[in-house]
């Protein structure tokens, strides 16, 4: 299933519904964010069928809300085309093969070793990060562009991932 394709569409809807004014329930949002989260632990490591059955459930749970109340609000036609892409990236194996994926190279940071790149926030900011990496056992750095650099084993920047998205969840 390609997950990031189906969650970009369920954006590109959300987007939609914002550009109308309406307003999406927080459980909406956070389901979608849960899945971003999960589709990105995915990515780092192993693909695990227990994630696989969330990234599913939180997208179908956004998927339906979207799709019960764009039919209310918007024209048959647009809704059955939303319908059609995601059923496309749903199914279709080579979608999935085709999604960019951001790798660069970034120096410094060994080539056995898995990384990724954060913006603080207002409730997790980059103290909290850095000590977070360092209790997981990763290195960091800050870059120019404020971001911190993250790395270290595929493990455990999925175990850091989980414990920033427990953190941002509250």
């Amino acid at each position: 299933m390609g997950y990031l394709a189906v969650w970009k569409i369920l954006e590109e809807i959300i987007v939609e519904f914002r550009k109308k004014g309406m307003v999406i329930p927080q459980n909406v949002m956070s389901d979608l964010k849960s899945a971003k989260v999960l589709i990105s632990l995915m990515d780092v490591g192993e693909n695990d069928r227990e994630t696989a059955a969330k990234i599913e459930q939180y997208l179908g749970s956004v998927e339906a809300y979207l799709i019960n109340t764009a039919q209310k609000t918007f024209a048959t036609e647009r809704v059955d085309g939303w319908l059609k892409r995601l059923e496309e990236a749903t199914y279709d194996t080579r979608e999935t093969c085709s999604v960019e994926k951001e790798e660069k190279f970034i120096y410094g940071v060994p080539r056995d070793q898995k990384w990724i790149r954060i913006k603080p926030l207002e409730n997790v900011p980059l103290e909290k990060l850095r000590q977070l990496a360092e209790e997981t056992h990763l290195s960091s750095r800050v870059q120019n562009d404020g971001l911190l650099l993250v790395y270290g084993s595929a493990g455990n920047i999925r175990e850091f991932v989980k414990k920033i998205s427990a953190l941002t969840s509250k």
